[in-house]
């Protein structure tokens, strides 16, 4: 038995999720609704053939020449190389008025598909596209003359080792059903349009006969260009890393809260209210990663680049430097434009492509208004740690609560998700507000259990000794129960 080769689809990201690209030299069918990406899709597919040599065929079953040139036109393409076949209209109407014996409908299809095959046989292309089915259907009338004529299609095309692109509007159901059987491929593009920001473009391969795909949905985006697919992140395809040293952060008091620093490969989540120091905390860790080699990205949902520079340098981490030698990447995110798989496919270029050993996501807040269905936040955060941790990437997360003293929530629990969790309270004593610091957890190894007082200033962090004297400092209104405070003095706070 001949095995099937792979062909090339042209659209970034697909071959990915095809395990190579589309089977060869069988037919496949790309459903969607109107405006789907259908037609940019064919266009890709045929264009990356023409830039291979190879002879190439669209046939336009419902749109003009001039339709197709100005959709190629608005992605910055030419069409040299692809040949566009048309149904001439002119030509349709005269023989319309032809009479025979036979269903008029059923006559016409036969002509037209003539027509298609008399194309297919001149030309010989190792490429075609078919947009859309649409017009086939409507010209056959019934399903067994539509099913028909298809099998008679697809006989031909593979006999001519022809690799065939066959789009369907997915708002016909009944092509849909007789289509799906013939084809050895089904790949279904779908749209949905949130209650506020950009429609939100997702995939899904429903078929693929005989050959390995990843299955699930896929987010999709249409852009200037064509369409860009982000395969959705599998954790365990990624190689794992040596183990190295931890990432110590400097300050001696801090390192020894986290336990002697952070382990490679480890993801922590920084959680409190806002102003706490979340944000400081992160800039010392990334500026630590910085001196120790590593390159850092950090994805900033709520703060521009420049105040997350302006409040490093604040701090006395000049990140500029970095920044400028491409060792440093600040990412602004827009969660209303970003969907969840872009975002995570961005995080993994970064690793893979760029060797970052440092991420930052600051916030997870931003990330959660990013998803429109929360519900599977947890699952995303999971998959995209498993993978940074795989790949022996030291990842800080940021996550605001809500409240600022006392009892506080989060808009999401992912707090199980992390392997070491840090909690930045504030806490009043002494007729001030004070700010607290503590690690809940660490599961790479022992760590301290005390709560250190928090001070953010011009010299950067200073972690004070255990608060032992005071009962109380994470409900925000500590009871004093010892023989002294023992807290800092007073520091110019720049958090």
């Amino acid at each position: 038995m001949s095995t099937i080769s792979p062909i090339e689809s042209g659209v970034p990201g697909l071959d990915e999720v095809l395990h190579g690209g589309w089977p060869g030299e069988r037919l496949h069918l790309v459903l969607g609704h109107p405006g789907a990406g259908k037609t940019t899709i064919g266009l890709q597919f045929l264009l990356e053939g023409a830039a291979r040599g190879e002879p190439v065929l669209y046939v336009s079953l419902s749109e003009t020449r001039a339709e197709v040139e100005q959709v190629a036109h608005s992605h910055g393409w030419t069409l040299e190389g692809v040949t566009l076949f048309e149904l001439d209209a002119a030509e349709e109407a005269s023989d319309s008025g032809a009479r025979s014996m036979f269903d008029p409908a059923e006559v016409e299809l036969r002509r037209t598909s003539r027509s298609i095959l008399d194309e297919i046989e001149r030309l010989r292309p190792r490429r075609v596209v078919f947009d859309s089915l649409a017009e086939l259907e409507l010209m056959a009338g019934s399903p067994l003359v539509f099913r028909r004529e298809l099998m008679n299609l697809k006989r031909r095309l593979i006999q001519m080792k022809t690799t065939a692109l066959l789009m369907s509007d997915s708002s016909a159901p009944r092509a849909e059903a007789e289509i799906q059987s013939l084809v050895h491929g089904v790949v279904s593009l779908e749209s949905r349009a949130p209650e506020y920001g950009p429609e939100r473009r997702r995939m899904r391969v429903r078929k693929l006969r005989g050959t390995r795909y990843r299955g699930g949905y896929h987010d999709f985006r249409i852009e200037t260009g064509g369409v860009r697919v982000y395969p959705r992140l599998i954790s365990d395809g990624a190689p794992q890393a040596e183990p190295g040293p931890p990432l110590r952060t400097g300050v001696t008091e801090l390192d020894a809260l986290l336990g002697d620093g952070l382990a490679r490969g480890s993801s922590t989540l920084v959680i409190g209210p806002a102003g706490a120091g979340k944000s400081s905390v992160l800039a010392q860790l990334a500026h630590a990663a910085l001196r120790q080699g590593e390159k850092a990205t950090i994805y900033l949902f709520e703060e521009a680049e420049e105040a997350f520079l302006g409040r490093a340098a604040a701090l006395g981490s000049d990140l500029r430097g970095a920044l400028d030698e491409g060792r440093l990447r600040l990412w602004h995110v827009n969660p209303a434009e970003l969907s969840p798989g872009e975002f995570s496919h961005r995080v993994r270029e970064e690793v893979d492509e760029h060797g970052v050993g440092f991420v930052g996501v600051d916030s997870l807040n931003g990330y959660v208004y990013a998803m429109p269905e929360e519900r599977f936040l947890t699952l995303h955060v999971h998959e995209l740690l498993d993978y940074l941790r795989r790949r022996g990437v030291v990842t800080v997360l940021i996550m605001a609560q809500h409240g600022l003293v006392g009892q506080m929530t989060t808009p999401a629990d992912v707090t199980y998700v992390a392997d070491a969790l840090v909690l930045v309270r504030f806490f009043e004593a002494q007729g001030r507000v004070r700010r607290g610091i503590s690690m809940l957890k660490n599961r790479f190894g022992a760590h301290e259990t005390a709560i250190r007082e928090l001070q953010i200033g011009d010299g950067g962090l200073r972690v004070g000794a255990p608060l032992t004297d005071f009962h109380g400092v994470l409900s925000g209104i500590p009871s004093f129960v010892g023989e002294k405070a023992g807290l800092m003095g007073d520091a110019h706070d720049d958090a």
